[in-house]
């Protein structure tokens, strides 16, 4: 298994380019399934979770070609409408293309899902609106099975402004007879990234980015091409990085409008932030002030940087409070990062952290995604060797984390160790 080594670091310099948006890309590529052609997706990043999307694309049917920046879909031959355990289990993301299936072939059969381990995360508003909209749902031995003579259009409110049923609901809707209406709505970027993809095809979608989104069913798409937003996640976690190192980066191919509430912690810690037409830089401060944080769906404090400025607010000069309203599990990562030497209290759904003078190196592991990333922006602050383990978790949603790193100074290198 591999493993990163990070080394206490300079200040972070330099200009750092962000990919593409995994969580964006992940539903456009499942939506690819809705049309009999060839979709053409550009600024696709080298991900395992794209991989891992494309392979069972591949097992329904579809050819997938991949060159590291372009994706392209043939989507004409699905021989299959069941996805299996073995690929959905190893990413949540999987269940996207049951909306898909559902549409374009009023049948799917699918795994329940896997992925990070950061809540329970349930698909039942995803099966709430396909039932909505006359699918007959039937789940047994591990699998959930949906089939329609033909999809209508409903209004469907969701319990909880979920991203992916929000997708989901929106991808079996593109098709259906009359208009869908979803209430509740997650208004994440990267729904309006999804609408947009499926307004290109031919698709009716509007409000997305709002909390009601309107899906006027239509009888035909068609193949198109499409170009993903940047990372917003991937820019606010390079923003962190600066300003824990005191650095100074410009973080390029970034959407301003994505990444406001970033920008405004980083503000209150007394970073320097400079807002450019298509990037940010981020001057680090030499006393990061603590601040109070609560996590809330867009368009509030992402849970998906929580982990990252929680890494930056153990070096804080006094006693910051982080409340998680999202994941239930978001704080597996604090074990990790007391062993580094951070002064962390759980208490209910909050942390307080009391910030200290140092961070010590040590060997930690990766409990998904985004803690990941945080444990290694942190070994670049720590004193001595940081060794992060369980690196598969930081593969799935960063490009080259370490090589970018590397390139803004940082003493970083990834192991591979020998069976």
């Amino acid at each position: 298994m591999a493993y990163i080594v990070v080394k206490e670091s300079k200040p972070l310099r330099g200009t750092v380019r962000i990919s593409g948006s995994k969580n964006a890309v992940l539903p456009i590529i499942a939506a690819t399934l809705l049309v009999d052609g060839v979709s053409v997706i550009k600024s696709v990043p080298d991900l395992r979770d794209v991989s891992v999307m494309s392979d069972l694309l591949r097992y329904l049917g579809a050819k997938v070609e991949y060159d590291g920046e372009t994706l392209i879909v043939d989507a004409r031959e699905i021989k299959d409408t069941e996805a299996p355990y073995n690929l959905v289990n190893k990413m949540r993301a999987s269940f996207l293309v049951m909306g898909s299936l559902l549409s374009r072939f009023n049948t799917a059969k699918i795994s329940m899902p896997g992925g990070c381990a950061i809540g329970t995360r349930p698909i039942d508003l995803h099966l709430k609106g396909f039932r909505a909209m006359g699918a007959e749902i039937v789940s047994d031995h591990g699998y959930v099975e949906a089939h329609a003579e033909k999809l209508s259009g409903s209004k469907i409110y969701l319990d909880f402004p979920s991203v992916g049923a929000t997708e989901n609901i929106m991808m079996a809707a593109v098709r259906a007879e009359g208009i869908t209406t979803i209430e509740n709505a997650a208004e994440e970027p990267e729904i309006v990234d999804l609408a947009n993809f499926l307004n290109k095809m031919g698709a009716k979608v509007r409000g997305a980015g709002t909390n009601t989104i309107k899906i006027t069913g239509v009888e035909k798409l068609e193949a198109v091409e499409h170009t993903v937003i940047p990372d917003r996640i991937e820019a606010g976690t390079y923003m962190v990085a600066a300003a824990m190192t005191k650095g100074d980066v410009f973080v390029d191919n970034v959407i301003i409008d994505h990444i406001k509430p970033v920008v405004a912690k980083l503000i209150e810690v007394g970073c320097t932030v400079e807002e450019h037409e298509n990037g940010v830089r981020v001057i680090g401060t030499d006393k990061i002030m603590p601040t109070n944080i609560k996590t809330l769906p867009h368009p509030g404090f992402p849970t998906d940087m929580q982990s990252q400025f929680m890494a930056m607010l153990c070096m804080a000069e006094g006693k910051s409070t982080i409340t998680e309203t999202v994941f239930e599990n978001r704080f597996m990562n604090v074990p990790e990062l007391i062993r580094m030497g951070a002064n962390i209290e759980i208490n209910g759904k909050s942390a307080i952290v009391e910030g200290r003078d140092k961070l010590t190196g040590s060997e930690v592991m990766a409990t998904d995604l985004r803690a990941g990333a945080a444990l290694v922006i942190s070994g670049l602050v720590a004193e001595g060797e940081t060794i992060v383990k369980n690196i598969y978790h930081i593969e799935r949603g960063y490009v080259d984390l370490v090589g970018k790193l590397s390139r803004l100074g940082a003493e970083i290198c990834k192991v591979e160790e020998s069976v």
